[in-house]
């Protein structure tokens, strides 16, 4: 990955591309179908105070990102632990430092699971991949719970 935390450019205003809740990348009102791009920009997104930049040495563009700006889109295990894989082709290993969080809606009960990938952006878990770490949960304490990385990961309370 490019060292995009080490980069100070200054900001050159915003681009008119928009990474839509369903995790589709869009510019100009249409989405960019060369997955190569996609890949090529997710390497250089980061998540300032003020919003999600793409960034060079030399530049900085805003972005505009409707939930989260990665889907966790496939689950493996390797061992005891479980692998993410987002659709912008980044691997994610479940543990201390990229942990699994499952915030719940307080009016629907609808979770919104995510996975730290990288510096301070994440990915959120499809609905078929959380139902995976459903089926492998185990009850502790009345609460669905996943290992992976020697850590226990909350997934809600057992219905």
């Amino acid at each position: 990955m490019p060292p995009v935390h080490l980069w100070n450019p200054d900001h050159c205003g915003e681009i008119d591309i928009v990474i839509r809740r369903d995790g589709v990348w869009m510019h100009e009102g249409s989405p960019i179908a060369r997955k190569e791009l996609v890949r090529l920009f997710s390497t250089v997104l980061r998540k300032d105070p003020d919003g999600y930049h793409l960034v060079t040495p030399v530049e900085k563009l805003r972005i505009r990102v409707e939930d989260l700006p990665f889907r966790a889109v496939s689950l493996g295990r390797e061992g005891d632990d479980l692998i993410f894989v987002t659709d912008v082709g980044d691997e994610v290993r479940a543990g201390p430092d990229d942990p699994i969080i499952v915030q719940t809606d307080p009016i629907t009960g609808e979770p919104a699971p995510r996975i730290h990938v990288r510096r301070d952006l994440w990915a959120r878990i499809a609905r078929p991949v959380f139902y995976e770490l459903v089926e492998m949960a185990e009850e502790v304490d009345g609460q669905l719970v996943v290992r992976s990385g020697g850590q226990a990961f909350p997934l809600g309370a057992v219905a």
